[in-house]
This record gives C-alpha cells, sequence and structure tokens, in this order.
C-alpha cells in the first residue's frame, strides 16, 4: 500500500504539472446555461483522516442542495469512510484499474467539482477534464488555473474547516465548523462483535480503545508503551480493546508478549471492517491513539479522546471538542509535518518518546474520572 502510494505522489511530481499544462491548452470547460448543480464531484485522494473530516462538508452540501447528486472520488485505502455518509449517490475509485472506475466517471456531466486535495496536481487536472464550469479547490502548488474558484490554504486551520471554506465558495455565506457536533452517522455490520464486547464491558468499569498504529513511524508513540499503558488500564478494572488494521498485524506479538499473562482484553486487530470498527469505537469510553484516521473517527462519534501527537499539526489535525484531549510536548522541532509529508526523524523521534507510559496514564484517568 504504502508504495503505491509514493509511486503515485511521485508520478504526480514528476508529470502532474506538465499534463495539467498539456490539456488545459487543448480542452476548455463546457458551458452550463441551466444554472443548476444536479451532479457534484468532490475528489478525495488521500488517507482516512482527511475523508473523516470531509463528511461536514459533505452534510452541509446536500442540506443546502437536497436535490443534487453527489459523488465522490476516492482511493480504495479511505472509500470506506464514505460508507458512513448517506448523501453520496455514487462512489468512484481512480486507483482501481480492474474497474476501470475513473473512465467510467467520465461519463457523468457534473455541473460543479471540488477538488479537497491539498498539494498535489493531478486530482485537479481530472477535476479539469470533467469540463464542469465551476471548479473549486486550494490555492496551493500552482493548481490555480486548473480551477474557477480558488480558496487559500492555511495550515493553521481546522482540517474540516478548510473543507468547509471550500464548500463556502457554492453556498455564498461563510461555514463554519461545530466542533461540538456528531458528525458520523454509524453502520451495523456485525452483532457478535459488539455483543463480545458489551460482555467485556459488563465486567470493567469502564472500557478504553487502544490503536498502536500509524502511517509513518514518525507518528508512532510505540507499540510496547501502548502495552504497558494496557497493562495499568486493566490492573485499575478499565477494559482494553485493541483496534487496527491488517497492516498492524506486524506489530501485534511485541504487544501481546508484553501483556500481563491473566490480563484480559479484546484483540480486534485485522479482524474488523471499518465500518464495524466504528461500531466498537462508539462503544469505548475513551479512545487513546496518536495522531490517527480512527482518532478522527472516534472524534467524529462523539466519543473522548485521548491523541499524542509531534510531528503532525495539532491545529489542524487535533480534535477541537471539550471531550478531546491532546499530549504534545511541543519540541522545537514539532510540528514537521507539511502537506502530508513527514520528514525522516534526525532526534529520534523525541516529540513523542518523551511522553510517558505514566503520564498518558494518569491523564486518561483523568479524563474517564476514575
Amino acid at each position: 500500500m504504502v508504495s503505491k502510494i509514493n509511486m503515485l505522489k511521485t508520478f504526480d511530481k514528476v508529470l502532474g504539472k506538465l499534463l495539467s499544462e498539456f490539456f488545459t491548452r487543448i480542452i476548455s470547460p463546457r458551458t452550463n446555461s441551466k444554472n443548476k448543480l444536479d451532479k457534484i464531484l468532490i475528489v478525495r485522494p488521500g488517507g482516512i483522516g482527511d475523508a473523516v473530516l470531509l463528511l461536514p462538508a459533505i452534510n452541509v452540501l446536500k442540506k443546502i442542495f437536497p436535490s443534487s447528486e453527489i459523488h465522490i472520488l476516492a482511493e480504495k485505502r479511505n472509500a470506506g469512510i464514505f460508507k458512513f455518509c448517506p448523501e453520496i449517490s455514487k462512489l468512484y475509485l481512480y486507483d482501481d484499474l480492474k474497474t476501470f472506475d475513473l473512465l467510467r466517471l467520465f461519463k457523468n456531466k457534473y455541473d460543479l467539482v471540488i477538488d479537497t486535495e491539498q498539494w498535489h496536481t493531478l486530482s485537479s487536472l481530472i477535476g479539469y477534464l470533467t469540463r464542469a464550469q465551476i471548479r473549486i479547490g486550494f490555492d496551493t502548488n500552482g493548481r490555480s488555473k486548473l480551477f474557477t474558484k480558488v480558496v487559500d490554504y492555511s495550515q493553521d486551520d481546522y482540517e474540516a474547516q478548510s473543507f468547509l471554506n471550500l464548500v463556502s465558495q457554492v453556498t455564498d455565506k461563510k461555514e463554519v465548523f461545530d466542533a461540538e457536533k456528531k458528525f458520523i452517522s454509524l453502520i451495523h455490520e456485525n452483532e457478535t462483535l459488539i455483543d463480545k464486547l458489551e460482555e467485556l464491558k459488563s465486567g470493567f468499569k469502564f472500557i478504553v480503545g487502544l490503536f498502536y498504529g500509524a502511517t509513518v513511524k514518525e507518528r508512532m508513540w510505540g507499540v510496547l508503551n501502548f502495552a504497558d499503558l494496557a497493562n495499568k488500564l486493566i490492573d485499575n478494572n478499565i477494559g482494553v480493546v485493541l483496534l487496527g488494521g491488517k497492516s498492524d498485524l506486524g506489530e501485534l506479538n511485541h504487544f501481546k508478549k508484553e501483556i500481563n499473562t491473566n490480563t484480559n482484553f479484546i484483540d480486534f486487530v485485522g479482524k474488523t471492517s471499518l465500518g464495524e470498527t466504528a461500531n466498537i469505537i462508539s462503544k469505548a469510553d475513551l479512545f487513546i491513539s496518536c495522531d490517527s484516521g480512527l482518532m478522527h473517527i472516534a472524534y467524529g462519534l462523539g466519543v473522548k479522546t485521548l491523541s499524542l501527537f509531534g510531528a503532525g499539526i495539532q491545529e489542524k489535525w487535533g480534535p477541537k471538542s471539550k471531550n478531546n484531549f491532546i499530549i504534545n510536548k511541543n519540541l522545537f522541532c514539532s510540528p514537521c509535518t507539511k502537506f502530508g509529508y513527514t520528514p525522516r526523524c534526525p532526534y529520534g523521534v523525541k516529540c513523542l518518546s518523551e511522553i510517558s507510559v505514566e503520564e498518558v496514564y494518569e491523564k486518561a484517568v483523568e479524563v474517564l474520572g476514575f
């Protein structure tokens, strides 16, 4: 998965601007005489976190234009998020070569395209090639010529608000993110898993969900730290549910080796779909992770979160409601991530390694009111 993502980014960097220059010379947008938005395309490449924080903007768009069809162009890795959004009529995957989704998309005549990509060029080129009369995107990386309306992109704005700024260009009013409002609707897929969780919950005062994974090592607190934290929680009558995808299975044995032999916890790593994972998170009293897609899901569900930040920009990605808490050492070198790229750390990821297990445990107990 990571190699494919890197390949796409390299292709974009090498050929994105050249292809944009070529196609803008030979293709012109169509005109829209009906002044209606029958079909809207939203382009959202990237990971789970961006997709989750796009949901409030989609909800606003559908509320203001209830008769419009909203289509999404996404990637395989974030497509599952859009199952939480009943406002979406069709979902296309630009990296699904077996179904030729990208080619099928161009058969639609879109009246509006909103490109939510923050930096790379190919997504904005796809929007241009639809020939939609209205095309909205961020004014970054020389992409403005591919849009009819551009929006400034700030690293200081919460990402959900940045996406709403795009929508504001078509609603003609300032759309503001409500930090205290849930924005994810649950999909119930596997009641057996939920029953298993409820059984665990009956034996503990609280249940805490843990996720030790991250897309890059510079955002990882460490699986052994999470194992020590799990021991502390369970020793103090707080149940633990471990979550993660198949890509997190490689670290699972390290976690289990550090867990006390008499410790009772539920391991869901690699065993659940994204919808099932969301259902499990919704039952937790607290969710603890680093800056991750599952953290954003927990926030969207209204679950209390405790997140560990270092490389990531807290203002842009840290959950905002009063039930969300962040530990951040705010070292001189952090945050270092920009436009989705986190450089290799020359300091041994001190921004996270300096966060102690005891510190996270004490904060968790405080949040739970234990």
